[in-house]
């Protein structure tokens, strides 16, 4: 098990998370159910996917990483969209999308380490130098 809190991907979905929530706070009252609600829900699949993954084997964190992935490229789209409906303004956009953008490649990286360390080596042991 590893612990969450440690893990520089998840401090910094979890940052995303936090100025996501203040920024859909400013959407209009009729997307609360709709738009919101969506944003919102991508933002915290990213960290609580992490999250779950920490507490299982490698190549269930990995399963669990790409869940995240394709979350906070769901959520990428949903800022996009957010942006263009005029709900977020451009400099807000910006920056929410350069810390996703960042979070992602956090995501790709990890997942290629784990997955680097379970390749066999020539004494039948994993990357990582474990049995």
């Amino acid at each position: 098990m590893r612990p969450f809190r440690e893990l520089v991907v998840w401090q910094a979905s979890h940052a995303v998370t936090l100025e996501v929530y203040k920024a859909t706070a400013t959407f209009p009252r009729k997307e609360l159910y709709g738009l919101t609600s969506q944003v919102r829900r991508a933002a915290c699949s990213v960290p609580s996917n992490i999250v779950e993954g920490s507490a299982r084997t490698d190549a269930e964190f990995r399963h669990s990483l790409r869940i995240a992935l394709g979350s906070a490229t769901e959520l990428e789209y949903q800022l996009l969209l957010a942006r263009d409906l005029g709900y977020l303004p451009e400099d807000l956009y910006i920056t929410l999308e350069s810390q996703l953008a960042s979070v992602k490649r956090m995501l790709v990286a990890f997942m290629r380490r784990l997955a680097n360390s379970q390749q066999p080596t020539a004494n039948g042991l994993g990357g990582g130098g474990r049995p």
